[in-house]
This record gives structure tokens, sequence and C-alpha cells, in this order.
């Protein structure tokens, strides 16, 4: 009786355990800005199904991503860590990884959230946009891959989803092409001109080596650029399951029923335990694309089609989890990792970007609407529906969140900059656990915000801004993205100072006639940047050029020849199963 006992005692508590872990299911756009959805204040696009999850649960007005850029700011989300302490922080221009065949990505020492999940019995799956790299030292070492870092399953692109990547929509490479190609083979065709004059008017001889080795200098230039061209789509636009390559290059057709289908089937097979499901949307990074239902049917073109469609998708995995009477044990987090780039016009005129609504710049600055991004959260009968938030959170804070939820011990080795969002959402705290959060550009520190315990201000200082072009306008049009140094950036001395309470648009700057307390403040937030640079800890950069670069040997090819990279594997398996 007494055995009888103590089992019974132990299942109780071993279900009790079970029920208090829920499912969870991470919703992640791309490049989607905060006035694009209308819970949000926007009042064209259609977005009934996020819109539903705000009312549902609570909206955070002031959540914040930990980069404005794809490849730190998914990092950052994954580990809870600002990007610069795992190397994900670039010294160099270029800030995330546009190859598959680069060697840099998130390093296996890191601790993902799913890393903790699976170590705690839950089922993980990435499907979508990883971003976080591939491989190390060859083509199938897969020493970054998601399956690397705590997910049972991977269904999506290893990169990014580029213009490049869907014939017609032109090339985010347009000015790199034009410096290293149109360039330098105008100088060529100048100098030949001069030879050619200059040796017809018996001023110089001109030995014909010379005219040959510029010819084929200029054919070795042409020729560099025709295969650019023609293999970047099929080498770098590709979709993968778990190991293996299915679709070699990726087609839109119904990309998203695709992908959203599959996210279905992996919460139909784990409905019986726990799970965690991240869905990374292609969504609306450029290329911009939608299935037939939703194409030409939005008032905002072909991103307002994109920005529908996910939506649609958002009520297919809600519908999912009702049918599955899985609703009330699932916390559902809606967000984007960065502000929506302004910058994205096509030559003809059409925008392809999102609002930010009335936050100043976007996507690759730190001005408020490249940080400020959705922040919806869900969790029936937890949560107190139709809840608004204005305190500062981060991306990162998902990482403690979701690791306390799911019983997981926070790692003691690292620092981890999230903080556990439950105490905020439940209302047993009034205030944001972030006093400061520091804004970085890449590797460099951008800014500092500060909440003030004992105050309603929110401080935000700038140690320098990006010079947009053209002059006056709200981003960086001539080079399609704002760079994080040098020439690119004014610099502030003192820093350029703003209270977000007051003035969350970013356009008055306070001053010492101003602000009474305009020194002390800036004292304060120096300070704190000071303790903060002590915690970090110099570690290989993941975005070196020398980790960026295209590696021939890490190329992933689905022929096993590697002459032709095509393959729809994909196409293969919906006949099957028809």
């Amino acid at each position: 009786m007494r055995i009888r006992l103590v089992l019974l005692s132990f299942l109780s508590v071993a279900q009790s355990h079970a029920a208090t872990r829920p499912n969870l299911v991470l919703l992640l756009a791309d490049d989607l800005g905060i006035g694009d959805l209308g819970c949000y204040g926007n009042k064209t696009l259609r977005t009934p199904n996020i819109d539903r999850l705000a009312e549902g649960g609570v909206k955070l007005t002031q959540h914040l991503a930990a980069s404005p850029l794809c490849t730190p700011s998914r990092a950052a989300f994954m580990t809870g860590r600002y990007p610069i302490r795992s190397g994900m922080a670039s010294e160099f221009l270029v800030g995330v990884y546009l190859f598959s065949a680069s060697s840099g990505g998130l390093p296996t020492s890191e601790i993902t959230f799913a890393k903790l999940l699976k170590g705690q019995g839950y089922s993980t799956a990435l499907i979508g946009k990883w971003h976080l790299g591939t491989n190390c030292h060859n083509k199938s070492d897969f020493c970054h891959h998601p399956l690397s870092h705590g997910f049972d399953y991977f269904h999506g692109i290893p990169v990014t989803n580029l213009r490049d990547c869907k014939p017609g929509e032109g090339s985010v490479f347009t000015r790199a092409i034009r410096l290293l190609v149109f360039i330098p083979l105008q100088i060529i065709a100048v100098t030949l001109l001069t030879m050619v004059v200059l040796k017809y008017l018996g001023l110089v001889r001109v030995p014909p080596l010379v005219f040959f080795g510029l010819l084929c200098l200029a054919a070795m230039i042409l020729g560099l650029l025709v295969c650019f061209l023609h293999y970047f789509r099929p080498l770098n636009c590709f979709l993968m399951r778990n190991h293996e390559i299915t679709q070699q290059p990726l087609s839109y057709d119904n990309l998203m029923q695709r992908l959203v289908a599959d996210a279905a089937q992996f919460i139909r097979r784990n409905a019986e335990k726990p799970f965690l499901l991240v869905l990374s949307y292609l969504h609306v990074h450029t290329a911009l694309f939608s299935s037939k239902d939703f194409a030409g049917k939005s008032k905002h073109g072909a991103y307002g089609d994109a920005v529908e469609e996910m939506d649609w998708s958002v009520g297919q995995i809600l519908k999912v989890l009702d049918e599955l009477k899985l609703a009330n044990n699932t916390l559902i987090y809606f967000s984007s990792d960065q502000g929506a780039h302004v910058e994205e016009v096509t030559p003809k005129g059409e925008v392809h970007g999102g609002s930010n609504g009335i936050y100043k710049g976007g996507k690759a600055n730190n001005w408020e609407g490249g940080i400020r991004v959705p922040g919806i959260l869900r969790w029936p009968g937890v949560i107190q529906a139709g809840l608004e938030i204005d305190e500062p959170t981060s991306n990162m804070d998902v990482f403690p969140t979701v690791a306390t939820l799911a019983g997981a011990p926070l790692p003691e080795d690292r620092i981890i900059d999230g903080r556990d969002l439950m105490p905020l959402l439940q209302g047993k705290t009034q205030h944001s656990d972030h006093e400061f959060l520091f804004h970085y550009c890449n590797f460099y520190l951008n800014a500092v915000r500060w909440r003030p315990r004992n105050s309603t201000s929110i401080w935000k200082a700038f140690f320098f801004t990006p010079k947009f072009s053209p002059e006056g306008a709200n981003g960086c049009f001539s080079t399609h993205v704002c760079y994080c140094h040098g020439r690119s950036v004014s610099y502030h001395q003192p820093p350029l100072l703003f209270d977000i309470s007051k003035d969350p648009t970013e356009r008055n700057p306070v001053t010492p006639a101003t602000e009474p307390r305009f020194q002390e403040v800036l004292d304060t937030m120096r300070q704190a940047v000071d303790r903060h640079t002590k915690t970090l800890k110099a570690v290989p950069n993941q975005l070196s050029l020398g980790n960026l670069v295209w590696k021939p040997w890490l190329q992933m090819c689905c022929s096993p020849s590697g002459l032709s990279c095509q393959c729809d594997r994909e196409k293969q398996a919906r006949r099957a199963s028809h």
C-alpha cells in the first residue's frame, strides 16, 4: 500500500510538472515594420489573425530587437545574449551572411533555447529561415546548422531570401557589381582607347602583349560576372529538410503554404508531448512573393500581399492549436527580427519595404524604426487578455522566458542578457528588468537606453548616427542600407540624448538648456557602458571577411557530381503523398 501511495504521489507530481510546461510556438517575421499591423495602428493592411492574437494576449509597445540586422538579431534571439558576445557582430561593412558556402555561423559553444528545451524532453523544430551559418570546414560537417543547435527538425532556407533568388526581381549586389565590374571595365576601355590613339599618332609604342593582356583581363571580369549572375541563385537559394537539399533552386510557388502545412504537421505529430516550434518566416524580406490567393489583393502591392498571406498563416497555426485543444497550454510569441527595410524601392519606384509607423529610420540602424518591433504573447488563462505594456523589453528575453517555463536552468558559465518576461506579463512587476539596454550597430556600440527606476523618463543616448542619403531622407538610399562606421556615420560629443517617453519619434534631442539633469543622465549612462564593456570577452569574429566570403569546398549541391545543382524533391514528395 505504501509503495502504491508513493507511486501515485510521484505520478501526481510528474503530471503536475508536465501540465505547467507549455508548448511553445515562436513566430518570427522578417523585416516586418511595427506599423504594418492593425493592432499597432495600421488601417489599410488586413491582419485579423495577428490582431486576434494581440486581443487574446499581451501587446508590448516597446519591444526591441537586439540588433537592426537579420543575422545578429537572430543570434541574440536564439541565445539571449548580445551578438557581440558570440562573435555574431561584424566589424566589416557587410553584417549578414550572403552565401551558403560561408564558413562563419553561430558557434557550437553557444547554447540556444532549443538546446535547453530539447534537454527537457521537448520536441523541437525550426521551419523557415535560419541565417546563422551552415558549415565550418567541409560541406557536410553542418557545425552551424539548426540540427547542431538543438533542433530535431529543420525545413527551410539556411541563408536568406534575396532579390537575386527570384528571377526578374533585380539584385542586392548592384552597387558591388558597379564598383567591382563596371568601373574596372570602364578604366580598361579608356586605357585601351588611349593607347590606340597614342599608337596611331606615333607618340607611344605599345607592345601587342599589353593589348592582349588588357583584353584578357576585361574578358575575365565579364566572365566572372556572367558566372556570378548565372550560378548565384542555384548555389544560394535552396530549401533543406534536415541535412538534405530538397529543392535547388527554391521555387516560390505556394512556398508559404508548404512551410505552414509542415508546421501544422509538426504540431499534430507532437500533440501528446511538449513541443517547441519556431516558425521563422521568409515574409516580408525581399524577394517578395505570395500565392495566387493573395497576389494583387492588398492595398499595398506585393509587400501588402505578403503581409496578408503571413497573417493567414498565423490563422492556420491558431486553427490547428484550437482543433487539437492545445491553445490553453501553448504560449505563442509573435515578433519581427528588426524593423522594416525602408530603402527597399525597386528601379520602377515600387515600395517593397514596410512601415515603421511614427518611428524614425528602419532596418540596419538603431533609430526606433530599426529596432522597435511587434511583440505579442498569448497564453490563455495565464496571461491577461488585452493587456498593453509600454516597458522596454528585448527579443533576447525569449531565451530565459521559455527556458524557465520549460523547467530548464539557465547556463551559469556565461552572461545571459535577456530577462524572464513572465513577471511583467502576469503583472507581478510593473517595470522592466532592463534598467539599461545597449544598442549595437554590428560590432559598434551605437546607443544606450536607460529606464530609471524612480522616473517615467526613458533616456536614449546616441554615440553616432547614420548619415541618411539623400539629405533629408529617412534612410540610406544611396547604399541600400546604413553602415556603422567611418564616413557613413556622424559622431556625437556629447552624445545625442532623447527622452523616448516624451519624444518617441526622436526628432528633438534634449540639451543642457532644456534638461537640467543632462550631464547627470549622460554620466550615469557612461558608467553603465563601462560596466557592460568590462563583461565582454574577445571571441572569434564569425562575420569577418574570411568567414563571409564564398568558399567552393563548402558549397552544397543536390547533385553528387556538383555539375548541375538542380533538383525538386519537394515536388516528388508531394506527388508521392497524393
